[in-house]
C-alpha cells in the first residue's frame, strides 16, 4: 500500500538563501520512479523536478526533494506532489492521493513571508457581550438613562442582575453591564488563562447589541463612555493582554446622524435627497433605504461613494485607523458581516473594501488583527490581502456540532463520527496556508448561536472532550463569556444571560476542566502548531 507524508513545516519545508525546499516521505510495496513538484509563480503553474535523496528518513521511507525559488512569485507559495510510474500517475495533497490534479485551493500552501500578526497563534481569546458580562459600581451619570428604542416601538427595559432572562427581551432590555465592569474581572480572567479579550461592540447604538451603530467615535455611555474604555485598555495593556474591537462597518443604526429616520435635525440621508450622506446609502426609485437582510434600521452603506471610504478606512482619521492610533491602541477588528459589505446596496467589489480595510490598519497598526465574520466559507477572503483570519465556523465549530451534538447550523439533525468530523475540519482548511490555520478563530458557540451545553441536552458529558478540541486544534480557542462555568441557552436572547457570579451558581467541575487545560496550553498550542495528521 502506497503511504506519503507531508506537511508545510519543519522537516518537510526548509527555507534558505532565497529558496524553499520541500520534502516529500513516500513508503510502500510499489514506489514511484519520478516525483514532480507543482507549483506557482504568480499564478502561473510550474512543473519542478524533484530529486530522490539517498539517506531514508525512516527505515522503509524513501524522501523526494525539490525546491522553489522564493526570489519570485506572489507570497502565498501553493504547492502538490506528482508521483509517475511508467503507465500512470497519481497526485498527493493535504486531503491524500488523488487520481487527476487538485484544484487550486486543494493543495498545500504556506505563507513566505507571512505578512499576518505573529502574537495571535499564541492566544487564548475570550469573547465578551459588554451589557451581560459585568455590571460596575457605583454607576456614572448617564449610565442608566431612560430613552425611547424606536426600532422596537417601545422604551428600555432595564433589569436586576439576577432577574431571570426571558422570551420577551429583546434589543431593548439591559443589565447594565459595562467596561468597568470587565476592567474589575480582569484578574478572573488571567487566572482563568485569556489573554486576549474581543469585545461585541460598544460604540453609540440604542439597542443593547450595539449593531445598530449610531456614532463610531463614541463608546456609549451605557459602558461608560470613551473613559471607560481607555481604562480598560491601559489595564488590559497592564495585565499583558489584547483587546480586539468589534467594526460593523456593513450597516449603520437607522439613528445615525448619517441617516437620521427619526429627524432628530442632522439632514441625515433618509429624508433629504440633498443630505452630503445621501450617497452613502443605496436608495430605491420609490425612496426607500436598502436594509441588511431587510431590517428597515440597519440601512446599508454604500461604498460607491469616495467621501464614505475615506470616512471608515481610507482616510488618515477614517475609522479604522482611528481606534488603532494611541491613546486607544486597539489590537484590531473583528468584521461584522464583512462577506455582505459592497456598493449598490449588495456586496460587489467586496474584497477590494475589505482589503483596503485591512490595509488601513496595517498602515496604521502593522501588527493588527484582522478577522471576518463568516458562517459559510471564509476561505475565498483568506487568499490574499484580505483577511488575516476568520470566525472559524465552517471548519471547527459546526463539524464539532455535528459530531457531538448532532446538530447543524439550522438546528437540524445531523450525526457524524469523529472519522467525518476531523475529514471536515481537514478538508477545509486544506485551503489555507499553514500559518493561517494557526490563526483561524474557533469557538463552541457565539453570541450568534446556541449555547454549545444547551445543544448537548441530555449528553452534557461530552462538553470536555469539546474543550480538549478547542484548545489542541489548530487555530486560536476563544471561550463565549460564560461558558467556562456552564452558562446555557438557546438562540438570541438566552444565549445571552448575564454572567452568574456567584460561585453557587457555577459549574465548578467544567471551570476546573477549563483551568486543566489551561495548565497544559503551551503545550497542547505547540502541538497545534506542528500540525495535524
Amino acid at each position: 500500500m502506497l503511504k506519503a507524508w507531508h506537511l508545510p513545516v519543519a522537516p518537510f519545508i526548509k527555507e534558505q538563501q532565497g529558496r524553499l525546499f520541500i520534502t516529500l516521505w513516500v513508503s510502500g510495496d510499489e514506489l514511484p520512479q519520478r516525483v514532480t513538484l507543482r507549483a506557482e509563480e504568480d499564478n502561473e503553474e510550474l512543473s519542478l523536478p524533484m530529486h530522490r535523496l539517498r539517506q531514508e528518513p525512516r527505515p522503509g521511507v524513501v524522501a523526494w526533494r525539490g525546491e522553489i525559488n522564493l526570489a519570485s512569485g506572489q507570497p502565498r507559495r501553493r504547492y502538490s506532489f506528482k508521483l509517475l510510474w511508467a503507465d500512470r500517475q497519481r497526485w498527493f495533497t493535504p486531503q491524500g492521493f488523488h487520481r487527476f490534479p487538485p484544484a487550486r485551493l486543494e493543495q498545500f500552501a504556506v505563507d513566505l513571508p507571512d505578512s499576518g500578526p505573529q502574537w495571535v497563534a499564541d492566544q487564548v481569546f475570550y469573547q465578551i457581550f459588554p451589557d451581560r458580562f459585568a455590571r460596575s459600581e457605583p454607576r456614572q451619570a448617564g449610565q442608566d438613562r431612560p430613552y425611547h428604542h424606536h426600532a422596537a416601538g417601545q422604551d428600555i427595559v432595564q433589569k436586576q442582575w439576577d432577574e431571570p432572562l426571558t422570551g420577551e427581551a429583546g434589543g431593548s432590555t439591559f443589565y447594565g453591564g459595562d467596561l468597568d465592569g470587565i476592567s474589575e474581572k480582569l484578574p478572573y480572567l488571567k487566572q482563568l488563562g485569556v489573554t486576549a479579550l474581543y469585545l461585541n461592540p460598544v460604540f453609540v447604538a440604542p439597542s443593547v447589541h450595539k449593531y445598530d451603530t449610531e456614532d463610531y467615535r463614541r463608546v456609549d455611555p451605557q459602558f461608560g463612555g470613551d473613559a471607560a474604555l481607555l481604562r480598560l485598555r491601559h489595564n488590559t495593556q497592564r495585565e499583558g493582554m489584547r483587546l480586539i474591537l468589534d467594526g460593523v462597518f456593513n450597516h449603520t443604526g437607522d439613528s445615525h446622524v448619517w441617516f437620521d429616520r427619526h429627524q432628530r435635525g442632522s439632514g441625515g440621508a433618509c429624508h433629504s435627497a440633498d443630505s452630503p450622506w445621501r450617497d452613502w446609502f443605496t436608495f430605491s426609485p420609490e425612496g426607500e433605504a436598502h436594509s441588511w437582510l431587510g431590517y428597515a434600521s440597519l440601512p446599508k452603506l454604500d461604498y460607491r461613494s469616495t467621501s464614505l471610504i475615506n470616512e471608515i478606512y481610507a482616510g488618515e482619521d477614517s475609522i479604522v485607523r482611528h481606534w488603532l492610533k494611541a491613546p486607544w491602541s486597539m489590537d484590531g477588528w473583528r468584521l461584522d458581516v464583512v462577506h455582505m459589505l459592497g456598493e449598490g446596496g449588495g456586496a460587489r467589489n467586496n474584497l477590494r473594501h475589505i482589503a483596503g480595510i485591512t490595509q488601513a490598519a496595517k498602515e496604521t497598526q502593522p501588527e493588527s488583527f484582522v478577522f471576518g465574520e463568516h458562517f459559510g466559507d471564509a476561505r475565498q477572503w483568506l487568499q490574499a490581502d484580505a483577511e488575516d483570519s476568520a470566525m472559524n465556523y465552517r471548519g471547527f465549530t459546526f463539524p464539532l456540532w455535528g459530531f457531538l451534538a448532532n446538530t447543524d447550523i439550522s438546528y437540524d439533525p445531523q450525526k457524524i463520527d469523529a472519522q467525518t468530523c476531523v475529514a471536515w475540519m481537514d478538508n477545509y482548511r486544506a485551503g489555507l496556508s499553514h500559518q493561517q490555520q494557526l490563526r483561524m478563530f474557533n469557538q463552541l458557540d457565539s453570541h450568534d448561536t446556541a449555547r454549545f451545553k444547551s445543544l448537548l441536552g441530555k449528553d452534557v458529558a461530552r462538553l470536555p472532550l469539546a474543550v480538549v478540541w478547542l484548545f489542541c486544534w489548530p487555530g486560536v480557542p476563544c471561550i463565549y463569556y460564560g461558558d467556562e462555568v456552564g452558562v446555557d441557552g438557546n438562540n438570541d436572547p438566552f444565549c445571552r444571560k448575564p454572567f452568574p457570579w456567584d460561585p453557587a451558581l457555577q459549574d465548578a467541575t467544567l471551570l476546573g476542566c477549563i483551568n486543566a487545560w489551561r495548565s497544559c496550553a503551551r503545550r497542547t498550542r505547540r502541538c497545534a502548531t506542528a500540525g495535524v495528521r
